[in-house]
């Protein structure tokens, strides 16, 4: 059985053309299917890299996301009290309450509006997420109309830069300050002093409490304390969890739609490589017969020409993940579905996609050839010996 499948193997070289041709078809098909993957992939690694696994979020009942979430000031004293907060070098309780809102702004170059997410933190909000570090600048100073902003948003909106202005809530805001939140999708909010922030848009409520954990075995019993409670009406969540939450709509949209368009180009890509074995079969038929007369069973005709058509799969699919690793290069923005702004996140390859990715590839090439090495193998050795 050996030396029909090398020879099978050889023939691809041999036939280097039609070879290249339709390993560049199997190739684009790869190159989307890993593209939309690593697409839903870096959203979700965007959105959950946001959260630390030993923080908490308390949001109001039911709230899907902190915008629509509301605190009043006497539930936020209550839930900052908890004994199982941890607590700074100054002995304060790490907590916070912040505060969320969307505001509009113009997009650099175009001067498109897009909506951002404006964060109203607290003192501790630098400390209870360690990821996020101020790149440029400083901190805002308290009580004034000064904010700073995620690399993201520098890059791309208008009056973002630093030193530069910005205007909303009928007030003009100067971004003292940028920082770098690793790639989370901290890099695409506003940050500023809560006090002021709700002074500006004239708020009486918080969105949402932030607080450490000083042993994170002890969340199952904070959480079923401050559901309890009748004052607060809460759901508690580890920060992580509520971030996963928020990729998993997006996500699995980018997913379905992107795999859609996959199934409608795979097709055509099997039926390229069904026509190029079935070529294969018709060129070498004397070959074949060959084969056959020195005793070689139809058993290992059928597993060499399926053999061919996978290694020009696999061919495919190494020269399309080649293509989809150069993706991760690119940073690209898109409205969460949650919170209805604009998030910036990148292409991320993983070795599961790659993974799927050579599956996807294998079963293309199965498709495509499994009827062409049955063709082959069903020829008889007379008849094939007779064909030209």
């Amino acid at each position: 059985m050996a030396i029909p499948i090398q020879y099978s193997l050889r023939n691809l070289w041999t036939r280097r053309l039609t070879t290249a041709m339709t390993a560049a078809g199997l190739a684009l098909v790869v190159f989307v299917f890993a593209a939309v993957l690593m697409l839903a992939h870096g959203l979700e690694r965007t959105l959950v890299t946001t959260g630390e696994p030993d923080n908490v979020l308390v949001v109001r009942r039911s709230a899907t996301s902190e915008v629509q979430s509301f605190l009043a000031r006497e539930q936020t004293r209550t839930i900052a009290t908890s004994q199982e907060i941890s607590t700074g070098v100054d002995g304060a309780p790490l907590a916070g309450a912040e505060t969320v809102a969307i505001i509009n702004l113009p997009k650099r170059g175009t001067g498109r509006p897009s909506n951002v997410q404006i964060r109203g933190a607290s003192p501790h909000a630098m400390t209870l997420r360690p990821q996020v570090k101020l790149v440029e600048g400083r901190m805002w100073r308290p009580g004034s109309s000064e904010v700073v902003v995620g690399r993201a948003v520098a890059s791309r909106f208008q009056g973002a830069g630093l030193g530069e202005t910005m205007r909303f809530a009928l007030r003009e805001w100067t971004v003292v300050g940028i920082f770098d939140a690793g790639g989370s999708a901290f890099d695409s909010e506003i940050w500023v002093d809560a006090d002021q922030m709700m002074q500006a848009f004239r708020r009486t409520v918080f969105s949402s409490v932030l607080l450490r954990l000083r042993d994170p075995a002890e969340f199952d019993a904070l959480k079923a304390r401050l559901e309890a409670d009748p004052r607060l009406t809460v759901d508690v969540r580890r920060e992580t969890a509520y971030y996963g939450a928020q990729s998993e709509v997006m996500a699995n949209f980018i997913r379905v739609l992107g795999l859609m368009v996959t199934v409608i180009f795979s097709l055509g890509a099997v039926i390229g490589a069904m026509i190029t074995m079935y070529a294969a079969v018709a060129n070498r038929t004397t070959e074949i017969g060959t084969m056959r007369a020195l005793g070689f069973p139809r058993r290992a005709i059928w597993t060499a020409f399926v053999v061919e058509a996978l290694a020009l799969s696999a061919a495919g699919w190494l020269l399309g993940i080649l293509a989809a690793s150069g993706l991760q290069v690119v940073s690209i923005s898109a409205m969460n579905f949650a919170t209805f702004t604009e998030i910036a996140f990148r292409f991320i390859l993983s070795p599961a996609i790659a993974l799927q990715s050579l599956i996807f590839a294998l079963v293309m090439g199965l498709f495509g050839g499994v009827l062409p090495a049955v063709r082959a193998s069903r020829l008889g050795i007379v008849q094939a010996l007779r064909m030209p």
